[in-house]
């Protein structure tokens, strides 16, 4: 099975730690964020990795090179251009094919409980993306009909609504926060030739503009905890709950 890390984001939101080092290198609990998203990853039974870069990227590289995790890990390498989350994953698809199951998306600043091997059950055969989802106070949230499947995107703050359905009223669907952890079909690469998706863009560009012909599903985990480490105060939140796990 394959996953792949996102860890080339530039982290502004940890300044000053990030002048430094990239936010996958930022330490919790005395190991890199890194080191605790493969870690997770390989417990819940992942076999071979792809670890997005562009951030201070030869850290990463030296970082990885002289830490044996124990499974191969590739390096999808965005050093010449940031390519944000969608334009990552189809940059990398020479690094993710071929594979015939979903391959994990994971976010390195996200550190949570959730059981990755009960995700993995809740992805429907036919889905092209399961995203996980929790209900959780934010601004922007996404939106999904009875069979959870997505609909749209809102921002409760401002109002706008985004959604290929015409005049969608977003009170009429579930809205629900997504959490950086999301399984993709490899058909997710033919998809976004056929869309006209290329260079650097949004993953969530995709899904919100593809959901009507594609089908993209939301999963909520019961008592998940989650934590996104994008700030410098979180950095003792995520080292009391990496304790607590």
């Amino acid at each position: 099975m394959k996953a792949m890390i996102f860890a080339a984001g530039l982290g502004t939101r940890l300044r000053p730690l990030t002048d430094t080092m990239p936010k996958a290198l930022v330490p919790v609990c005395g190991n890199p964020l890194l080191f605790h998203v493969i870690t997770k990853l390989k417990t819940a039974g992942y076999t071979e990795l792809v670890v997005n870069v562009h951030h201070f990227a030869g850290q990463i590289r030296e970082y990885l090179a002289t830490h044996d995790f124990g499974l191969p890990i590739s390096i999808s390498d965005e050093t010449e251009e940031l390519l944000e989350t969608g334009g990552g994953i189809a940059h990398a698809k020479d690094l993710i094919l071929p594979t015939e199951e979903p391959f994990l998306i994971h976010n390195v600043d996200i550190l949570s409980n959730l059981d990755i091997p009960w995700f993995r059950t809740q992805t429907r055969p036919e889905a092209l993306s399961t995203l996980l989802v929790s209900e959780r106070e934010t601004s922007r949230y996404l939106l999904f009909d009875g069979e959870m499947r997505l609909v749209g995107w809102t921002n409760v703050t401002t109002g706008e609504v985004r959604s290929p359905y015409p005049d969608l009223n977003p009170d009429h669907y579930h809205k629900l926060a997504f959490s950086g952890i999301h399984s993709i079909s490899p058909a997710i690469f033919d998809a976004f030739e056929t869309a006209g998706f290329t260079g650097r863009f949004p993953i969530m560009d995709f899904y919100i503009q593809e959901c009507a012909n594609y089908p993209i599903y939301g999963v909520a985990a019961p008592n998940l905890r989650l934590l996104d480490v994008g700030k410098v105060d979180s950095l003792s939140q995520a080292e009391e709950l990496l304790a607590s796990l």
